[in-house]
């Protein structure tokens, strides 16, 4: 039977863009993966605001936000009652603060909707080597979250530095589905969206919507063994941060801001893969996201819109032919196909055709479409573009063909 995926997920993967935020101890530290060791007197974001980062995921086209809510050094972001290692124990707003549920109600506030990312790996919880005590203490500190911030979209399950570590993923998911049922589970126990394998925001091609392994971090080739029940419908998330060496801000770091047109090809790589892109942007020890990074994210926003905001022409329909005629002879460079993928992917292999002085000329060729597909090449003068279904499960049913000039 063809695969397909649940109003959830079809949900989820229109949104293309997320957002990912990696703020805690480590911005404070200059430093990727704290010990659990750092005191909590160094966290004191002195001009936190949640809503500036929100306001600039939503002006640059972003559609929801992940808060790594606690990273591997186990310092949570929230007053959770499990242990001191939290911001009740900082200066930071005389320890009253919560960080999670600030961009909560940012998101909240500005029609974003909120992700939680909860290392299972902890460095600083004394219980962590014995499995039973730290598999009630993780899922004390799940159901918090899962409970005390409203609808999330997604739970970030990070398998980093659990290598050969069993947690009670039943239990896990259990909470899950008790508490949040319409969020994604990414990657881990029974997930619903799987990563993609690297962190270099790339989706290989082809990458299909059905899946039944994924890697398990970047630290090993291991592959994870999924719950009973996981879906054959699993799409993929590229994660990637937009300073290239690291996911926690640092000082004087400003050089490894990818550019402009780095980013907009990991958009290429990735949506136009058919998988989404979460990006990560890490505010810095003041608590806000630093100028140039809010400079490039509102750039790329705005190239995508000016790329990709209006088609020259767009279609639908059903079958192994489809054809797109144009108002008027004139330059085409890039063609988006999009599946209806509510009835499954179906598409295996394709060709786009456009006719030109007098002859159809292959522009490109492919297999997987699903979500969202992006053919570009070099600019042809056309006013009809047709595409052929060389292979398919069943009847392709296509939801979009749109034809775009990119200057």
């Amino acid at each position: 039977m063809l695969a397909k995926p649940s109003p959830q997920q079809l949900v989820w993967q229109e949104f293309e863009l997320g957002m990912f935020c990696h703020f805690g101890m480590n911005t404070f530290c200059n430093q990727e993966w704290g010990e659990g060791t750092d005191s909590p007197e160094l966290f004191n974001p002195e001009q936190f605001d949640a809503l500036q980062w929100v306001r600039t995921a939503k002006r640059a086209g972003f559609k929801y936000l992940v808060l790594t809510a606690k990273h591997h050094d186990g310092f949570c972001l929230w007053p959770t009652r499990t242990t001191d290692y939290s911001v009740k124990s900082s200066p930071w707003k005389d320890g009253n603060g919560d960080v999670v549920r600030e961009v909560a109600d940012a998101c909240r506030e500005e029609g974003l909707k909120f992700g939680l990312y909860l290392s299972p790996w902890d460095r600083h919880e004394p219980c962590y080597p014995d499995k039973e005590a730290y598999d009630d203490f993780y899922a004390e500190q799940l159901t918090e979250l899962l409970t005390g911030y409203g609808p999330l979209v997604e739970v970030w399950f990070d398998g980093a530095g659990s290598q050969g570590r069993e947690y009670d993923w039943t239990r896990i998911i259990g909470l899950v589905d008790k508490y949040q049922p319409d969020a994604m589970v990414f990657n881990m126990g029974r997930p619903t969206i799987r990563w993609v394998g690297n962190e270099d925001g790339v989706a290989p091609y082809p990458c299909w919507n059905t899946a039944t392994t994924a890697r398990e971090s970047m630290f090993t080739s291991d592959m994870l063994t999924w719950m009973e029940g996981t879906p054959a419908w699993v799409p993929a998330e590229c994660d990637v941060p937009i300073r290239k060496r690291h996911w926690f801000w640092h000082p004087d770091d400003e050089a490894s801001l990818r550019s402009l047109e780095e980013v907009v090809e990991l958009y290429y790589r990735s949506v136009g893969h058919g998988a989404t892109l979460l990006l990560n942007v890490s505010p810095d020890n003041r608590g806000l996201l630093p100028d140039v990074d809010v400079t490039r994210v509102i750039e790329f926003g705005d190239e995508i819109r000016r790329r990709f905001g209006q088609s020259i022409g767009q279609t639908n329909g059903e079958g192994n032919e489809l054809l797109l005629t144009l108002e008027r002879i004139q330059p085409v460079n890039h063609v988006i196909i999009m599946e209806d993928i509510a009835q499954g992917e179906r598409v295996r292999e394709y060709v786009l055709e456009a006719y030109s002085q007098g002859d159809w000329k292959e522009l490109a060729r492919g297999s997987a479409i699903g979500h969202k597909k992006i053919d570009r090449f070099d600019t042809i003068e056309t006013d009809l573009l047709r595409v052929n279904f060389l292979s398919s499960v069943e009847k392709p049913l296509i939801r979009s063909l749109a034809a775009y000039r990119v200057e």
